[in-house]
């Protein structure tokens, strides 16, 4: 009997900023951005608090401390953000 393993519940193993995007890379290897923009305390983050971006709940959630603010992976993952993005505005 052969079983297939699904990740339902996505992990990070890493996670950092540039140019004001958020990046993570999943424990399976593949690697997700969004703009910091999609996400109100994010979109009114300096550069620096930004740049704070920590791992919690086993790469379970983005924490950033300064800012109170947590975004769940998979969350992320599944492109549940707060914000619409500039494309869809412009439609």
């Amino acid at each position: 009997m052969s079983t297939t393993t699904v990740e339902l519940d996505p992990r990070a193993i890493r996670a950092w900023v540039e140019n004001r995007m958020v990046f993570i890379e999943l424990t399976d290897g593949r690697q997700v951005s969004f703009p910091a923009g999609r996400f109100r305390l994010l979109a009114q983050a300096s550069d620096a608090a930004l740049a704070q971006v920590e791992l919690c709940l086993n790469g379970a959630a983005l924490r950033w401390e300064d800012l109170d603010e947590d975004i769940s992976v998979r969350g992320v993952v599944e492109e549940r953000f707060q914000l619409p993005s500039p494309e869809a505005l412009a439609a």
